[in-house]
């Protein structure tokens, strides 16, 4: 990993610092951990305070419980940043608030303004703090703010003053605003997608605090945003352009040697729909300001001239249909792109599950349905019996959602039941506990669905595997994910056996399907005219 120190050295570091404080503080900093984790589909219901207190709300010492457990729950690189600092020796942690939902609509108000009010109550309540460590996504969007993650960091800021550091990590997907560059003194992105380097970031936060505590000048952030707007699916980091955009900055951080402390390149999540979207160039270096704006503009220019390739043209419903019934091809796996519960989406839509079902679709698989009550009745026949199953009787609240929502039945077989309470496997949810609700595996003509009462991705093996059934077997797979699906299944799919299907949903990526309000305009796709000057030199 670029940039990767040792522990030991910054042990080192602190039992030699000539500073005496400096020693005092990196020998045993006081460091206040919070955050609130949502990434908002402006078009999807609104997240509720039960979005959170499902998922993760964890206040004070259960926060520091849960994150020292052996399988947290919490979000993976909280739980490696606080491993990391306690692998480097003496710290006191001030845990405040850790609030998490699952991808939703904007949040409401009056949650995110307690969720702030709870981290800043604590905080003060603890000071004098030695450091910050914020645990974020960074593409919320509340009822009355276009970016509350901005706002939850100025306003800890204002708390601990200008000189204490701030560092954040945040989702490759965030909405970049100046507020959050301005509130803080590093932003560690995921460099990878599918997000597997959670760890790697939360141990990079980790090490860089310490790095910060020890010296004598602040680091200095640049911070360039293009007017592009890509769609999630364009933003594949083992492929270009976002893959080469990515490596080509890691090549030249280490190239800066330790003068430069961080490159982190955020595509943006289309859905939130604010003024902030754009992908972000976020350079940070150790001290010398010039060279963060340097390197900041030679990869903005590279990502500007490589625009027409965050473009991607999907299968059709009816081509994925035909490939279904291929007889003679190895086995391949669709994405339901346009209903990804990872980015929003209701995970019930039911037009590619009806296409396979009355094309006789045969020896596929299909996961994860979100439907607690089909979940429940299933419970209720039992295994081995059949009834007829009514896929999505709960209709969807949001008004862009109830357009396409159409309910689907069949006759149904329960094949097993599970109570959904699992471990992750592979991919970005390996080792993470997860509480999918009560589970049922149905069979209807060729296909067996997985019903699943939590609404969550398909983006690990376990969904299909914690039934039993066999992902080597299956002639086609179907998940209800966007890209995070590619690391969970990439040891039965190689890429050229995948294939993202252009379904209806409130995730699906074609941008002139949605009455987007507030994203900047002209950009690009949007616009194909769209220009951009490089900014001059500071």
């Amino acid at each position: 990993m670029a940039g990767w120190i040792d522990p030991a050295q910054f042990l080192l570091f602190a039992l030699t610092a000539s500073n005496c404080e400096k020693a005092k503080i990196m020998a045993k900093p006081r460091v206040a951990l919070l955050g609130a984790i949502l990434e908002s589909n402006r078009f999807a219901p609104p997240a509720e305070r039960s979005d959170f207190t499902s998922l993760t709300w964890l206040v004070g010492e259960e926060l520091m419980d849960e994150a020292r457990s052996a399988t947290p729950k919490l979000a993976t690189e909280f739980a490696a940043f606080v491993g990391a600092m306690d692998a480097m020796g003496h710290w006191t942690p001030v845990p405040c608030m850790l609030a998490a939902s699952h991808p939703a609509g904007p949040v409401r108000a009056a949650v995110i303004q307690e969720i702030i009010a709870v981290c800043q109550t604590r905080l003060r309540a603890a000071e004098p703090v030695d450091a910050v460590y914020i645990c974020n996504h960074g593409a919320m969007v509340a009822e009355h703010d276009h970016d509350p993650d901005g706002l939850m960091m100025a306003r800890i800021r204002e708390i601990v003053g200008p000189e204490v550091p701030v560092i954040a990590t945040l989702d490759l997907h965030a909405n970049i605003s100046q507020r959050m560059v301005d509130a803080c003194d590093l932003i560690v992105g995921y460099r990878t997608n599918p997000h597997v380097d959670q760890i790697e970031r939360g141990e990079e936060a980790a090490f860089s605090l310490r790095r910060i505590l020890s010296s004598r000048t602040r680091p200095k952030i640049a911070h360039i945003k293009l007017p592009l707007v890509p769609a999630s699916v364009t933003l594949l980091t083992a492929e270009h352009p976002y893959g080469a955009l990515i490596d080509y900055g890691q090549r030249r951080q280490a190239e800066y040697r330790s003068e430069i402390l961080n490159v982190s390149i955020f595509g943006n999540f289309l859905f939130s729909d604010t003024p902030d979207n754009g992908l972000s160039i976020v350079v940070t270096a150790r001290a010398d300001v010039q060279a963060a704006d340097a390197l900041a503009l030679e990869l903005a220019n590279m990502a500007w001239a490589w625009r027409a390739d965050f473009v991607r043209t999907l299968t059709s419903l009816d081509n994925a249909v035909a490939i279904s019934l291929e007889q003679g091809r190895k086995p391949v796996i669709f994405s339901e792109a346009g209903d990804n519960p990872g980015g929003g989406g209701s995970g019930r839509t039911t037009q590619l599950l009806a296409a396979l079902y009355n094309a006789g679709t045969p020896n596929c698989l299909y996961g994860s349905f979100c439907d607690p009550a089909l979940a429940r009745a299933a419970h209720d026949v039992g295994v081995g019996n059949r009834f007829r199953a009514h896929f999505n009787r709960s209709r969807d609240r949001s008004a862009a959602g109830a357009q396409w929502d159409a309910p689907f039945e069949a006759d149904a077989e329960v094949l097993a039941l599970h109570d959904g309470n699992v471990v992750g496997e592979k991919g970005m949810t390996a080792g993470r506990r997860m509480a999918l609700g009560p589970a049922a595996a149905l069979r209807i003509g060729g296909i067996t669905v997985v019903v699943i009462s939590d609404r969550t991705q398909t983006a690990d093996p376990v969904f299909f595997h914690m039934f039993g059934l066999d992902i080597a077997a299956a002639h086609t797979v179907v998940v209800k994910s966007r890209g995070h699906f590619r690391a969970g299944f990439s040891g039965w799919f190689a890429p050229d056996a995948v294939y993202e299907v252009d379904t209806p949903g409130l995730t699906s990526p074609i941008h002139d399907r949605w009455p987007f309000a507030h994203l900047p305009r002209p950009n690009y796709p949007m616009d194909d005219e769209t220009d951009w000057t490089a900014p001059p030199p500071a």
